[in-house]
């Protein structure tokens, strides 16, 4: 049975908002109807896979690549599955609006939350299984055998007994008739031989070549360009712009008011419309919030260590009670900055739109939110709007549930009907119009007994909610649940230790400043938090930081197999070289198992990070190169958060406004990466997020080791490390 979907534009709004866009729906496995094949393509097994009589084998991707790896991973398991020949494997996206068309047969098109493979897995194996059949009964069909007699492999199909042979491609026509099959059976991850297997990447060499092309790249016949200024303080609106003093200037074709809050120039190049803007006189309503600051927001977020009222995310016992008894008690106050997503790739779009018909050429993380942004910026049904996904040149969350830069460029080409205009963000403008990782303050308190164990823990968490500033929908009786991560009692961002008691709130406080999903989430500053904090515990109680840790997860058997694992391969309990330190971190997020051990040394004030030693448990390993890159890639995004990455408020503003004043670490002061990947199976984990929140506190608390001194705040370039 084929679901069509029959959606108002305001209806797709609804559900199209979400990160992960889900309907309460059963979706067939193939989703064709009366038009099936896609034009160009008569081999369409399904809606997975297109085989081509020249053998190549097409699979489609619903998630987005934005250098994570996903298009590869994800094109594994089809490939496992339907048996192919790897070699003649191509890729391609899928539309949002086919999907919708087709039932949405490719379900989600979110990628994030490191969900782009655990949450696919069964769906994406199960088409390429199907595809594998139909093929098989094509050829026996064709050669009058049972079906039960024919193998395939390597895109050959063989039926042994009379030694006959064919090939996918020449059978693909007559298995896009066949029905296709409800239950297949999906083989044993132990007889992988293209999943699980370190695969080159299949995006590379078109990125190498500069045959790829990004958003930003695109060009389109007739083509204009659009450079847009928002209110610098969020929240406020724009009083005037005086639209004459540039209208003559060099190419420009019109100055835009894009709804009450920002001013767009238009021209027929890229660096007129900027130029022009550049000289636009603007006279901007900054409203209530132009006096907020940094400090301002740090007071806010103070008062909500000791309010009364906040939401609880786990609790065992009475851990107010247990701390109030205990022989000693340990307290703590950490804090975490706003940070910004800084793609290298600036937010852009394009958008082409008449009156019954828009299309949209973008990055996104959410092909389908990004079409509902456009269809209601349209003021069009989806059904008449199209978005084409070209790969990101970064993500991190900022092109996930936030698609303002959609929204911007269709109001602006409703200017232009008939006629594509791309919008393109200065660098400025994408680091001041952020959905930024957001701010939090933490009070740690320890409970020990006479022999310096814990009895109970407490942690008390102020500051910003995710979902109430981007997804208000998705609050739970009012409390953000992302807010506890990897303080979660079970789940994939459940807590990894055991306390006889434990509270952990949130008293949340909102300032102005615009949260986000930020690469990690907020795993990030929760793992600083605990592990910093119980690396204090252990040293103030004499007791070796992992032994200490591993005494408390007795429970979390997985956790403590990668925490040993990086602790052996590090020589934990050996020493290290003269002036070298080492500090640990450990957690669980995004359903996967993870630490890290750090050895730096800090001389003359200035930190050195030799190496971090990462462990991954995923529970399966899709690829075990792309899962190293992940881990690579993420600590460097984590690491230049630690040093470097903070966004101060200053009259309501951000000030940070390029790379010159936001400033990410260079190659000279990365540190080598030893990863060990150690799936342990039965679960598929995420990649790559979670190990972004081991890899600072466990140079933090290496530099605990080489300094003594316990940094509490980021980042680090603010903090004097001399000895």
């Amino acid at each position: 049975m084929t679901t069509t979907l029959n959606l108002t534009r305001r209806g797709f709004m609804v559900i199209g908002g979400a990160v992960g866009l889900t309907l309460g729906m059963r979706i067939p496995l193939d989703g064709r109807d009366s038009a099936h094949a896609s034009p160009g393509y008569p081999e369409e097994i399904n809606a997975w896979v297109v085989v081509k009589p020249d053998e190549t084998v097409v699979i489609r991707i619903a998630r987005s690549e934005m250098g994570q790896g996903t298009l590869t991973g994800l094109a594994q398991l089809v490939a496992e599955e339907l048996d192919c020949d790897w070699s003649n494997v191509t890729t391609e996206y899928p539309t949002p609006a086919t999907n919708l068309e087709r039932g949405r047969i490719w379900k989600s098109f979110s990628t994030g939350g490191s969900r782009g493979i655990r949450e696919s897995h069964q769906y994406v194996r199960e088409g390429g299984a199907a595809a594998r059949e139909m093929l098989i009964e094509a050829a026996a069909s064709a050669w009058g055998v049972p079906k039960g007699e024919c193998s395939a492999k390597k895109g050959v199909i063989t039926h042994a007994a009379s030694g006959q042979t064919t090939t996918y491609g020449k059978v693909a026509g007559a298995a896009a008739k066949l029905a296709v099959p409800e239950d297949v059976k999906l083989k044993d991850p132990k007889d992988w031989t293209i999943a699980g297997k370190p695969l080159k990447r299949l995006d590379t060499a078109e990125k190498l070549t500069g045959k790829q092309i990004y958003g930003a790249d695109l060009k389109l016949p007739g083509m204009l360009n659009a450079a847009i200024k928002q209110c610098p303080v969020f929240g406020g609106k724009v009083k005037s712009f005086d639209a004459d003093a540039v209208k003559s200037m060099p190419g420009v074709k019109k100055v835009v008011a894009v709804e009450d809050y920002a001013v767009a120039v238009v021209a027929d190049k890229w660096w007129q419309a900027k130029t022009a803007l550049d000289a636009l006189p603007i006279e901007w309503d900054e409203g209530e919030n132009a006096d907020v600051s940094s400090a301002s927001i740090a007071e806010f977020l103070n008062e909500g260590l000791s309010a009364k009222e906040a939401f609880i995310g786990n609790k065992v016992g009475d851990a107010d009670a247990a701390i109030a008894k205990a022989a000693k008690k340990i307290e703590a106050v950490y804090s975490y900055p706003y940070q910004n997503h800084a793609t290298m790739e600036p937010m852009n779009a394009t958008a082409k739109w008449t009156e019954d018909r828009c299309e949209v050429w973008c990055p996104t993380q959410n092909g389908e939110a990004a079409l509902a942004a456009c269809a209601e910026a349209a003021g069009l049904p989806p059904q008449q709007c199209e978005v084409y996904k070209l790969h990101l040149g970064g993500g991190f969350g900022r092109r996930g549930a936030f698609h303002d830069y959609v929204r911007q460029a269709v109001l602006i080409a409703q200017n232009f009907p008939g006629t594509p205009v791309k919008l393109l963000w200065t660098r400025e403008e994408d680091m001041t119009q952020g959905r930024y990782h957001p701010v939090t303050h933490c009070k740690l308190t320890a409970g020990l007994d006479a022999d310096g164990n814990m009895v109970a823990f407490r942690v008390r968490i102020s500051g910003q909610s995710i979902l109430a500033g981007a997804m208000p929908q998705r609050l739970k009786d009012g409390a953000d649940p992302i807010t506890f991560q990897c303080y979660a009692p079970k789940g994939d961002h459940s807590i990894s230790y055991s306390f006889p008691d434990l509270l952990v709130d949130h008293a949340m406080r909102n300032p102005h400043v615009p949260p986000g999903f930020w690469r990690g989430v907020n795993a990030n500053h929760n793992t600083i938090y605990t592990e910093c904090f119980l690396d204090e515990v252990a040293h103030a109680t004499g007791k070796d930081p992992l032994e200490f840790r591993l005494a408390l997860m007795e429970n979390y058997p997985k956790n403590q197999a990668v925490l040993k694992a990086v602790a052996e391969r590090a020589g934990w309990g050996k020493p290290a070289a003269e002036g070298v330190h080492r500090g640990l971190a450990q957690c669980t997020a995004f359903g996967s198992h993870i630490a890290a051990c750090a050895e730096v040394s800090v001389t003359g004030g200035k930190l050195k990070i030799h190496r971090i030693v990462a462990a991954t448990d995923s529970g399966y390993a899709v690829n075990p190169q792309q899962i190293e890159a992940q881990v690579e890639g993420s600590f460097v995004y984590g690491l230049s958060a630690m040093l470097y990455g903070a966004c101060t408020v200053k009259q309501g503003r951000i000030e940070q406004t390029n790379f010159d004043s936001y400033v990410v670490m260079r190659m000279a002061e990365m540190p080598k990466v030893e990863t060990i990947v150690m799936p342990s199976g039965g679960f598929w984990g995420g990649v790559g997020e979670p190990t972004i929140a081991v890899a600072a506190p466990a140079v933090l608390n290496a530099l605990f080791a080489a300094t003594g001194k316990r940094i509490r705040s980021l980042p680090l370039s603010k903090h004097d490390l001399s000895s």
